[in-house]
């Protein structure tokens, strides 16, 4: 089993666990009775500067540990401080450490669109991401079949929510277009064996439609990097590691001063 395929069965199992606990029926009710999503594509449409996803991840399979952020809410709101457009939240426990408890304490105080980002593969977890207060949705093109990945994209899209569409390649691209996908991802990231290719953006960016926000993510961690992806025609780059083990606002304000005049 590839360590996609691992990770994601953890997450279906562990969400079936909390069903068992709190049923689909009552994750709906608490849904429907949250607050309307933020709508993600104003917040990260192209600009002047590179928009920035700035995420919150406590470890991860690669890397092992990264920082404790005891208080995941502090962390997330020194990302708005430091010109951040949208905060992504690793809520997948066993490798990453992260819990649909972070994101709800991090809608809480920030006024930015979050993003669930997790190994999402039912029903459950779209309606559990909306009920803690998620206003995007990852979808990985490399772990779902087709029938699949359009149930649970059409389900984000009813529940208000934006889907960032997650793609490795150019197969997957035209998935994520085919789908009509507002937001696709280039994860730099090969998550069959966790090897980095950060050139992978430029050589898939050109097969992602017009009008469709761009988003690089993971090889980012000088303002260097930011520039490349920027110049290959990103609209916004994710970020984690670079951010939870130094100075979030310092940093921030680094890689986005970068890439000013930069169209």
């Amino acid at each position: 089993m590839s360590l996609l395929a691992d990770l994601t069965a953890g997450a279906i199992a562990d969400a079936e666990s909390r069903r068992a606990e709190l049923s689909l029926a009552e994750v709906e009710r608490r849904a429907a009775a949250q607050y309307p999503a933020l709508d993600a594509v104003s917040f990260l449409s192209r600009g002047d500067t590179i928009r920035v996803i700035a995420e919150v991840k406590r470890a991860s399979p690669s890397r092992g540990d990264l920082a404790a952020i005891p208080d995941p809410a502090l962390q997330a709101s020194l990302y708005e401080q430091g010109g951040a457009n949208a905060i992504s939240v690793l809520t997948e426990g066993r490798r990453f450490k992260g819990s649909l408890g972070d994101l709800t304490a991090i809608k809480k105080r920030v006024s930015l669109p979050v993003l669930r980002k997790d190994f999402i593969a039912t029903p459950y977890q779209v309606a559990e991401a909306r009920a803690a207060g998620a206003d995007l949705v990852l979808l990985i093109v490399a772990a779902l079949d087709r029938a699949t990945i359009g149930e649970l994209f059409a389900q984000i899209v009813e529940l208000g929510m934006t889907p960032l569409v997650e793609a490795h390649s150019a197969d997957e691209v035209k998935i994520a277009a085919d789908l009509g996908a507002p937001i696709i991802g280039v994860n730099a990231r090969d998550l069959s064996d966790f090897t980095l290719d950060r050139d992978l953006f430029a050589r898939l960016a050109p097969g992602i439609p017009d009008g469709t926000i761009r988003v690089a993510e993971s090889a980012v961690s000088t303002p260097d990097d930011v520039v490349h992806y920027r110049r290959a025609g990103a609209d916004a780059v994710l970020i984690g590691e670079a951010l939870v083990t130094g100075d979030p606002v310092a940093t921030l304000g680094a890689f986005i001063s970068a890439t000013e005049g930069i169209s």
